[in-house]
């Protein structure tokens, strides 16, 4: 497969202590999924991005293959956006190598959708050649939209406007999307079908996912590998080995989650004190 090569830029190194990758109690799930065996589509080697001189990235180092669903998790400022704008080449500014298919797509929280342009035209831009319209339809097809095709960007609701910027990435037939929280500015009910549709989406596609969040409950319902980014390393990896589609009240779901929001720091509310008996 194709790849891009982020290089290496010249001069002095940045560097710092890296936390070690902690993967104690992790699941070891090896041939139970289809990408067990799958190839590296995505190789992270040693990168690192300073700003002002302070290492956000440091010598991380980071695999994804064929066909997994990644979610990456953190508190805010530990990197997690910065790595994904350095996948998708919006940041080229870094040490090491970061290498990722050519083929890509990058969907953000705001659809950044451009509003003299009719939704359809809007999932066909940045496209190489002229594309037919056909092209647009059948993505947003895809996504549920293609009764808004001939819409204006400023008359669709904030659920229609993600379901539009998802027609955008997917008609580039990624081998690799990168999703930067697209569930965030939703209501609660419209992020849940969001979820959905992904879920769907990536297993009609099979193409590799990594998606950023700060929703733990969003992380394990919908990725094959939760990893937690702190001090600009991944500090702990989880895998979710539950069938699909996931219940969020089995007793499984509850303890992953709880896992991975103590390792953000987030402890469990105790149990409410028993009430005093009354004497006889």
């Amino acid at each position: 497969m194709a790849t891009d090569v982020h290089r290496p830029v010249t001069g002095t190194p940045h560097r710092a202590d890296t936390a070690s990758q902690d993967t104690a109690g992790t699941t070891d799930t090896a041939g139970s999924t289809p990408t067990a065996s799958a190839p590296t589509v995505v190789r992270v080697d040693g990168l690192t991005r300073a700003f002002d001189g302070r290492p956000v990235i440091d010598r991380l180092q980071l695999d994804i293959r064929a066909g997994e669903f990644v979610a990456l998790l953190g508190r805010s400022g530990c990197g997690k956006s910065t790595l994904l704008r350095i996948l998708a080449g919006l940041d080229r500014d870094i040490e090491g190598t970061a290498l990722v298919p050519r083929r890509k797509a990058v969907a953000f929280q705001a659809p950044r959708l451009m509003p003299w342009k009719r939704v359809w035209r809007n999932v066909l831009l940045g496209l190489p050649g002229k594309p037919e319209r056909a092209v647009a339809e059948r993505a947003l097809e895809e996504v549920g939209l293609s009764h808004r095709s001939h819409a204006w960007p400023k008359t669709l609701s904030g659920g229609e406007a993600q379901r539009a910027s998802l027609a955008r990435a997917l008609v580039r037939e990624p081998d690799l999307l990168l999703l930067d929280e697209p569930f965030g500015a939703l209501d609660a009910l419209t992020r849940v079908k969001a979820q959905r549709l992904v879920d769907e989406l990536w297993q009609r596609r099979g193409c590799a996912v990594l998606l950023v969040t700060h929703d733990v409950e969003e992380a394990v319902l919908l990725a094959d590998r939760v990893l937690v980014m702190d001090d600009g390393v991944i500090a702990h990896e989880q895998r979710v080995d539950l069938p699909r589609p996931r219940d969020i009240a089995d007793p499984r779901f509850a303890a992953l989650r709880t896992g991975l929001l103590e390792r953000l720091g987030v402890e469990a509310p105790s149990a409410a004190p028993a009430a005093p008996s009354k004497a006889a």
